[in-house]
């Protein structure tokens, strides 16, 4: 995959990149919120935009992916451009997953599902993910200047959720040096960032900076296996349907406060990286100070969704340096519904 970086870049650049490709009618996929700066891309195509479709939707329902691939066969699309966070990323990863139509990705968050070839799509409650080459985008735009208009708390979760990548991937059992040296760096740039990106929306350096950092946790995921973190977020997003970036936010704490006494290297590389003593402390004290919510409660979970998470957590395997049986699962899950502040277990 290719990657420009760059403010400024987009109005040159998705045209040179779905050119280079040999795109001749692209796709642009969004959702409702990010309509006007699709549309904005969508016009740098001219007469390679075969259209608009704004039916990205959180967590990828099947029925939206259908939905989609359908208009990109009506439009006789070669191509996608997906303009957006992790929902429209995740539609075009979708379409090109049944098509095998090339995607384009033009985040406008922090989300870092464009750097990755995992695609995850949610039906009958049930959100499954997996790994496929042909859902990596071709190539990626990062313009900072379309970060601008994202509110101040999509940006402080969307980071956080950037973070919980990186967090991962320093534990995971595929973890590699390299791998370990972007997620430090990674996770740095972003805790650095999102404090001024909070404090001042508009300022381009600060945005810059923070999607530098989503743009190597991205690559860390990617690179990496998922574990007990993203498998938690996946079955409370799924199943009870909670916004993705604030549920990463809210769980990452505990998961990191749990799994402390079995990756050394992890936690020490995260001490670095914050230059604090408990990283876990220290996320969940940043989420707080940048307006995050602190709990699955205030998500919209309730106490009786509790046992059910434990159950569809237990259900299905995922990587992780310590075991987590339906006990500490169940404190894990209690402590992030009470935004009580991580504790190890």
């Amino acid at each position: 995959m290719r990657v420009v970086f760059r403010p400024g870049a987009v109005p040159h650049a998705v045209a040179a990149e779905t050119g280079r490709l040999g795109l001749r009618r692209v796709l642009v996929v969004c959702g409702e919120r990010g309509r006007d700066t699709a549309r904005a891309v969508a016009a740098t195509l001219g007469d390679a935009c075969a259209g608009v479709h704004a039916g990205a939707r959180m967590h990828v329902p099947v029925l939206s992916a259908e939905r989609a691939v359908e208009a990109a066969r009506e439009a006789g699309a070669d191509g996608c451009a997906a303009v957006g966070g992790g929902s429209a990323i995740g539609l075009a990863k979708a379409v090109a997953r049944r098509t095998g139509l090339p995607v384009v990705a033009v985040p406008t968050t922090y989300a870092g599902s464009e750097m990755t070839p995992v695609w995850g799509e949610t039906e009958d409650g049930v959100k499954r993910t997996g790994r496929d080459p042909r859902v990596l985008p071709r190539s990626v735009v990062y313009d900072p200047l379309l970060t601008l208009t994202m509110p101040s708390a999509q940006s402080a979760a969307s980071g956080m959720n950037a973070m919980a990548h990186a967090a991962e991937a320093l534990y995971a059992p595929d973890a590699s040096p390299v791998v370990s040296l972007m997620a430090q760096d990674g996770v740095r740039a972003l805790a650095r960032a999102l404090p001024e990106v909070v404090a001042e929306p508009t300022g381009p350096a600060a945005r810059g900076s923070a999607l530098y950092g989503a743009w190597l946790c991205g690559a860390c995921l990617g690179a990496t296996s998922m574990g007990l973190h993203h498998r938690l977020c996946h079955v409370l997003g799924g199943a009870f349907g909670l916004p993705h970036a604030e549920t990463h936010a809210v769980v990452l704490p505990h998961v990191l406060a749990f799994n402390a006494p079995s990756a050394p290297a992890a936690m020490a590389a995260l001490r670095r990286a914050l230059e604090v003593a408990d990283p876990a402390r220290e996320l969940y004290e940043l989420g707080g100070r940048l307006g995050v919510p602190r709990s699955l409660a205030a998500l919209g979970l309730s106490a009786a969704d509790l046992e059910r998470a434990v159950g569809a957590t237990l259900r299905a395997p995922y990587g992780n340096p310590r075991q987590a049986f339906a006990g500490e699962l169940r404190a894990i899950l209690r402590a992030a519904f009470d935004g009580a502040p991580p504790s190890g277990g």
